[in-house]
């Protein structure tokens, strides 16, 4: 790319592209962590090129996955701090397509911002890179658009797209659920990236955002800031060990929509999901965010992933070793329901 470019005019307007160049310059020791077996250097200036070993399969089907994370954004913007809010994008993604079994190839992220600031830039996209190195995943391009009169010159926001491969044979489609198969949870790191306008309302932090920095007792010492930030777990790498050894039946990512809409997406007709409320390991900033905006119980399972991130079901009598290799992998992983008859979608009990 050329660095001689350079536009005054444009620069009056509000659009540096010599910024541009330099948080590309920025960013390349990033780039460099997530490269693959996949990745081809040196080809297509406007694309990002991937080579597809398709050695193995008999049927290979592409799984795409597109997200953002909603107004997280703003949180990392007030707290000055851009170096993970990237590894939420890629979790966002990445988390989606591994439900039906497919191993993320690749990913592209998008970058909108009010000023180019290159060295903020670079740190947006060093999550990035870091969510791609935790899924496997190539960061083979991606865009940084400046959008002066738009955007304050302070703001950005970002989103990304995630391409992963399945074999056709393989992929999870809930067809085999039964009942009484268990679901088994996964841990949630925190809130994730859903609920945020929700959790900006309950804490005042647009009109209080001081707040947001002291140390919190109910969260164990933690500022709400922290805690809120700490970026959305990436299950892919613990998924795909589980299917080597699993049937693994179906699998639900707990985002925006919290229990009763995920769950059942991954459940066929005629059939629900059975949760033992008392088993849910809900973290403290749940306790904290319901206590706070005195929000109904329902309205928590429906907006939060209660500290469950990912919820998979799997035969009865696979529940052992799943919960072994899950456990091996660093997943506090454990059974919260079953599978049971009816069109109820969730059942707490």
């Amino acid at each position: 790319m050329s660095t001689k470019s350079k536009s005054e005019s444009y620069a009056k307007a509000g659009v540096d592209i010599t910024a541009g160049y330099r948080a590309v310059e920025l960013m390349k020791k990033h780039i460099a962590r997530t490269k693959n077996e996949g990745c081809v250097d040196d080809i297509g200036g406007f694309g990002g090129c991937f080579g597809l070993n398709l050695l193995g399969m008999e049927e290979p089907v592409l799984v795409s996955g597109t997200d953002g994370c909603g107004t997280k954004v703003k949180l990392a913007i007030l707290a000055d701090k851009h170096d993970t809010i990237g590894i939420d994008a890629v979790a966002m993604c990445v988390n989606d397509i591994i439900c039906c079994g497919a191993k993320p190839l690749f990913f592209l992220d998008y970058i909108a911002c009010g000023k180019n600031v290159p060295e903020k830039i670079a740190e947006i996209v060093g999550g990035v890179a870091e969510g791609c190195v935790q899924s496997g995943a190539a960061l083979i391009g991606g865009e940084t658009a400046e959008h002066p009169g738009m955007m304050p010159k302070e703001d950005y926001d970002l989103a990304g797209f995630a391409v992963g491969i399945v074999d056709k044979k393989k992929i999870i489609d809930n067809k085999k659920t039964v009942a009484g198969d268990a679901i088994i949870a996964l841990a949630s790191s925190g809130v994730h990236s859903n609920g945020f306008s929700l959790v900006r309302k309950v804490f005042d932090i647009d009109n209080n955002p001081a707040s947001l920095y002291a140390p919190c007792e109910a969260l164990g010492g933690r500022t709400i800031a922290e805690t809120l930030l700490t970026p959305t777990k990436i299950y892919v790498k613990s998924v795909l060990e589980l299917l080597k050894s699993v049937k693994v039946k179906g699998i639900s990512h707990i985002t925006g929509g919290g229990f009763y809409e995920n769950l059942p997406r991954a459940i066929p007709d005629g059939l629900s999901a059975k949760i033992t409320k008392s088993a849910v390991k809900v973290l403290p900033i749940f306790d904290l965010i319901q206590k706070t905006g005195d929000i109904p119980e329902r309205d928590m399972y429906n907006t939060y992933n209660m500290g469950v991130g990912m919820a998979i079901t799997v035969a009865k009598e696979d529940v052992g070793t799943a919960l072994e290799i899950l456990t091996r992998m660093g997943e506090d992983a454990y059974v919260i329901g079953e599978i049971v008859e009816g069109d109820d979608g969730v059942v707490f009990c």
